[in-house]
């Protein structure tokens, strides 16, 4: 059996997600903490290339790593304007 690149972008993706996952069960990483959506974000995005330049398409599975990278991102900026909210109201706070 022969890998091509896009099979081990496909392969390292799903152990990105489900590891995440894992580390999420096991309270080591928070939901919406920035690794966890990372994790996500770049794991979904290996599947998608493994579906795109595998042999077959898979259209079902494609449309939901197009979704799983979007409320990743989507994640990724709440968590980032939340970040920025508190910091400005400490700073607020302290002066």
């Amino acid at each position: 059996m022969t890998f091509f690149w896009h099979d081990w972008c496909g392969y390292i993706g799903v152990v990105l997600v489900l590891l995440a996952y894992l580390l999420l069960q096991a309270h080591k990483l928070h939901g919406n903490g920035l690794l966890y959506q990372l994790m996500n974000v770049l794991g979904a995005f290996g599947v998608v290339l493994s579906l795109v330049f595998g042999v077959a398409m898979n259209w079902p599975a494609f449309f939901m790593q197009v979704a799983w990278i979007v409320i990743g991102i989507y994640g990724i900026v709440h968590s980032a304007r939340a970040r920025r909210d508190a910091r400005e109201l400490g700073d607020k706070i302290t002066s």
